[in-house]
């Protein structure tokens, strides 16, 4: 039996090393809200997502210090974070497990992709509902692939066809995608996961805006691609 229930899972527990803060990434300002927010009003906007689950570290403290009332009980926070990725997503679907059933649709999205555009957003959950497996969004790589040694030295240029970049969300179903993640170790992404069952899930193209903040200069131009939105809309 199949479902049309969606929900989102945002795993939140990082520190962000990268941006060179000593505020968590998920936490900095962009446009007067922390970009955690803009993650998930971007999946909630749609009005098909039921609940968005923000997995936190045990001990975070800074997501209380923010207003979140006007998602209401659509947004759960869980504060079950695990030290990877891999790790917060797996906890987040089993504290989920008591609202969301296995058949039920899982989109589980960067909290550092606060830029997700609608559009994309639609064309995912309309390519992706009928389908066996689920999949995710993604771009076609546009730009030349070098492969390089220890020493950074060029040693072969790689044909980029066939060849996307992943985004998120990455959707799947509940149980299918608890049952990948418990049975596999360090998987950079949810579609990982699923690929090492021996299923192949669907990519559906998504757009160069979705951009993932991840240096500090990237705050600046999602400032630019999210106003623009707003203007859209």
């Amino acid at each position: 039996m199949t479902s049309d229930r969606f929900f989102g899972l945002i795993p939140a527990a990082g520190a962000g090393e990268r941006m060179g803060q000593a505020t968590p990434k998920q936490y900095l300002p962009l446009l007067g809200r922390p970009m955690l927010y803009h993650s998930v009003n971007a999946l909630l906007a749609s009005g098909t997502i039921d609940t968005v689950f923000v997995v936190l570290a045990p001990a975070d403290r800074e997501f209380r210090q923010h207003d979140w009332g006007e998602f209401g009980e659509r947004i759960a926070p869980l504060y079950c974070g695990g030290a990877t990725r891999h790790d917060s997503v797996l906890n987040g679907l089993v504290a989920a497990s008591s609202t969301v059933q296995p058949e039920d649709w899982m989109l589980v999205h960067d909290a550092a992709r606060p830029c997700l555009g609608q559009h994309e957003l639609q064309r995912m959950l309309a390519a992706l509902a009928a389908h066996d497996v689920g999949g995710i969004l993604a771009v076609p790589v546009a730009d030349t692939l070098k492969r390089g040694d220890a020493a950074g030295q060029i040693q072969a240029t790689e044909p980029r066809e066939h060849l996307w970049q992943a985004q998120t969300p990455q959707m799947f179903r509940h149980g299918l995608l608890l049952h990948a993640l418990s049975r596999t170790g360090m998987v950079t992404d949810e579609a990982g996961a699923i690929e090492a069952l021996g299923l192949k899930p669907q990519l559906v193209q998504g757009s160069n805006g979705n951009l993932k903040v991840t240096y500090a200069e990237d705050l600046q131009l999602a400032e630019v691609i999210l106003a623009s939105q707003w203007r859209q809309t």
